[in-house]
């Protein structure tokens, strides 16, 4: 098992297109979700696209039970996505602060769909269909803009809400990052 590098923003492997997983339950995929979901949790992630660790392929992780850096969030379920498609289930947009393991140090407010459906198939190629709302909809939009070369600063319509953690909340607790 290994911890990969994530990469961060400047690096153009983030901008890529990833494509879609062709092969389902290959040793070389579990052995790749495995090391994603190690590299995530060293990171204190909630979620972990490809991309991120420099693999072109349409795979998202994402879950958590407890999260030291969302305390208040719901628990989100311990998912393997991939060839992901999202549909929202309504016009409702929620602004939310994000950060990203590949934008360290950095957060924003991003406006994203409230109600989302997402579906894809797991490690085993077996069908996903969920609808969730919140911030369980927030992290698999943010994950899956991965998958698009698009990160998270690219969503911010004010900017006066984008910078450095420190700065932004400076005397107060700051908001997670991703």
């Amino acid at each position: 098992m290994t911890v990969h590098p994530i990469l961060r923003m400047g690096d153009p492997r983030l901008l890529r297109i990833a494509q879609p997983v062709l092969e389902f339950a290959t040793p070389q995929l579990r052995e790749l979700v495995v090391d994603m979901f190690e590299t995530m949790e060293a990171a204190g992630g909630v979620g972990l696209a490809a991309p991120q660790i420099g693999v072109d392929l349409q795979l998202v992780i994402f879950g958590f039970e407890v999260s030291e850096r969302y305390p208040d969030a719901a628990a989100v379920p311990l998912t393997v996505l991939l060839n992901p498609r999202l549909t929202p289930e309504s016009d409702a947009v929620e602004v939310g602060w994000e950060g990203c393991l590949s934008v360290p140090g950095l957060r924003g407010q991003v406006p994203r769909w409230r109600d989302l459906r997402y579906q894809g198939v797991d490690l085993d190629g077996n069908p996903i269909d969920r609808s969730v709302t919140g911030f369980h909809a927030r992290v698999v939009q943010h994950e899956c803009d991965h998958l698009i070369g698009r990160l998270y600063p690219s969503r911010i319509r004010d900017f006066s809400t984008f910078g450095f953690s420190e700065e932004l909340f400076a005397g107060t607790e700051a908001p997670p990052a991703d």
